[in-house]
């Protein structure tokens, strides 16, 4: 979901259209470090989205992360 010229609303909507489905993104954990995770979409606020990866783990990850490319989901 990483296009040159996406907007912060157009980023929000994808989102909110993935709620409650199954995504794999990789995130950039800084100084060289990736992670692929992959989680439900549990919720969507006005600043923040959160993605649960096991039962009990939650992280919570903003729109701009999406935007600046540190969360970049993988699509099939």
């Amino acid at each position: 979901m990483r296009k040159a010229g996406l907007s912060i609303d157009e980023v929000k909507d994808k989102i909110l259209s993935l709620k409650g489905r199954t995504v794999e993104m990789n995130v950039n954990r800084g100084r060289k470090k990736y992670d692929t995770l992959s989680g439900i979409i549990k919720d969507v606020y006005p600043s923040v989205f959160t993605v649960a990866i096991e039962e009990k783990n939650i992280q919570t990850f903003s729109y701009y992360d999406v935007l600046c490319g540190n969360v970049i989901f993988i699509e099939d």
